[in-house]
């Protein structure tokens, strides 16, 4: 009888254990986005950039060294890549348009996720706020987003000023002062009253948002750690975006004086000027007139080079600050012995232009804007880097392939696991990117146009991009010939700083076709039947 009961005893504890095991096959995934983070990591070759966690994070992962972004600014990239649409499906091409207004059905990545069995939830900046609902898309989560507390923040001082500022001379300048006008992007004129474009100050790592959303995310994950339910952790870190705040020990990691200026910091020699912009996001901190002479012919700001120094300086110190708080991400997991056996997935939503083509911020489709980092660590696959093109597009379909759930057959993107599996191989022949921009109406006229908006579309290999702009056009319709206003074609190969629009030049007439052909069938692709 003993015997019985013993053996009975066991079997329950077994099928109890098997039980658990079973829900437990999902692996967890943790889903880092950072704002504004360009491929100046040293996962991607940067000697000078201080990021030790997030190469640690790269050792484990494949390194996607030639991925793009859809569109070169926060709402649009982040709508895209979460919903694994491009822009002219969620049409969301600017920073005022919500999603569900123009899709209100429209599933996102961790909504998917939820009906497969997964909690999701999220802190910090995955959507632009503008964007989403309530600014985080509450359907898209079926716990409470963690938002930061006043009393999160180090030594009581509550949150910072504008969400950016903790020095008291700088959050004296947001009191009883409103900051923000209604916008499309901002590429051109500034339109938003902001502090100054840096600060340096000797605060704890949760002094600033970053800080408190890393402890935020801690403690939640250890907290999932103790459920059987397996996890979406999205945490979104602000930093490098603008202004370029870190606490002051990240500031000392570098010196000044060794911050590499751009080297090519012309437009394009015969490039349309509409593939440029003035800068308008980095004018709207009240430190940078009196460093900037922008009443010249084009879009040019001409910052002097301290300034630039200045701000190189900044952003390095915000990437090192960011990378800490990827850190203490990483270090949890670790703790609970689950790193290995998550998936974690890091992404910057685009690229940025820190001087090259006297450019700052993104908001254009050439390389420093357009290609952004991603990095990827999954349970079973080795690590590697791979030049095979991807998107961010691509996210979506591979999470849900390396998590062993089905890929819901709408997304336009493709799974990446099978270059996770073989480095050396390939899932598509080219990304494409696209940003609008709009007409004067002198040039409207002039081009004989009755619209003045333009929408830029670019294609690139691995050799070449080419960018053409139309006029009051997107894929959702048949290609007209007669609405392209400009094209522009670069070879990487031969020039990878842009220094030469190549689009009409006989040595490259056979590329160039190649490459208009390629485009044309992309546009048909995407029409709608």
């Amino acid at each position: 009888m003993k015997k019985n009961i013993l053996f009975s005893s066991l079997l329950i504890l077994a099928l109890s254990i098997q039980s658990m095991a079973q829900k437990n096959s999902k692996p967890n995934i943790l889903f880092i986005a950072v704002d504004d983070l360009k491929p100046e990591l040293g996962a991607y070759g940067n000697k000078m950039v201080k990021t030790p966690n997030i190469d640690r994070l790269a050792k484990m992962s494949t390194v996607f060294l030639s991925n793009y972004c859809q569109q070169a600014v926060c709402g649009p990239t982040r709508a895209s890549l979460m919903t694994g649409m491009r822009p002219d499906y969620t049409k969301i091409w600017d920073l005022k348009t919500q999603m569900r207004d123009m899709n209100p059905d429209i599933q996102t990545l961790p909504q998917y996720l939820i009906t497969q069995g997964y909690n999701a939830v999220g802190t910090g900046k995955i959507y632009h706020p503008s964007s989403a609902i309530g600014k985080i898309d509450p359907v898209s989560w079926n716990l409470p987003y963690l938002e930061p507390q006043e009393s999160d923040y180090a030594n009581h001082l509550g949150k910072p000023a504008n969400s950016q500022y903790q020095k008291p001379e700088n959050k004296q300048l947001f009191v009883n002062k409103k900051q923000r006008v209604q916008r499309d992007n901002d590429d051109e004129e500034p339109t938003t009253i902001k502090g100054p474009s840096t600060e340096c100050i000797d605060v704890p790592d949760d002094a600033y948002d970053d800080g408190v959303i890393a402890l935020l995310a801690k403690k939640q994950m250890i907290q999932f750690s103790k459920e059987a339910k397996p996890y979406f952790m999205a945490v979104g870190f602000h930093k490098p975006h603008l202004p370029f705040v870190a606490p002051k020990k990240y500031w000392d990691l570098y010196n000044r004086a060794d911050m590499p200026l751009a080297t090519f910091t012309e437009h394009a020699k015969d490039a349309p000027e509409i593939a440029y912009h003035k800068s308008g996001e980095l004018r709207n901190y009240i430190d940078i007139p009196e460093f900037a002479t922008y009443n010249q012919p084009g879009f040019h700001i001409y910052l002097k080079e301290e300034k630039q120094k200045e701000l190189i300086h900044g952003y390095y110190a915000a990437v090192s600050y960011m990378d800490a708080q990827v850190g203490i991400l990483l270090n949890t997991l670790d703790s609970l012995g689950t790193l290995k056996n998550t998936i974690v997935v890091l992404w910057g939503d685009h690229g940025w232009h820190l001087g090259d083509h006297d450019l700052w911020e993104k908001h254009t489709n050439l390389e420093n804007a357009t290609r952004a980092p991603l990095i990827i660590a999954a349970p079973g696959m080795k690590p590697g880097n791979s030049k095979s093109l991807t998107e961010h597009l691509d996210i979506f379909p591979t999470i849900c392939d390396l998590a062993g759930v089905g890929i819901p057959k709408q997304l336009q993107g493709k799974s990446l696991k099978p270059i996770m599996q073989n480095n050396t191989s390939s899932v598509k022949e080219f990304s494409v990117s696209q940003y609008p921009r709009k007409l004067s109406k002198e040039e409207m006229q002039k081009a004989g146009y009755d619209s003045n908006k333009m929408m830029g579309y670019s294609l690139r290999t691995n050799q070449y991009r080419l960018t053409i702009w139309m006029n009051d056009f997107t894929t959702s319709q048949p290609f007209d010939a007669k609405k392209v206003f400009a094209s522009e074609m670069y070879d990487y190969k031969a020039d990878p700083l842009e220094k030469v629009n190549i689009y009409k030049t006989d040595k490259y007439k056979d590329v160039a076709k190649d490459m208009y052909d390629r485009m044309i069938a992309f546009f048909k692709s995407q029409e709608k039947k």
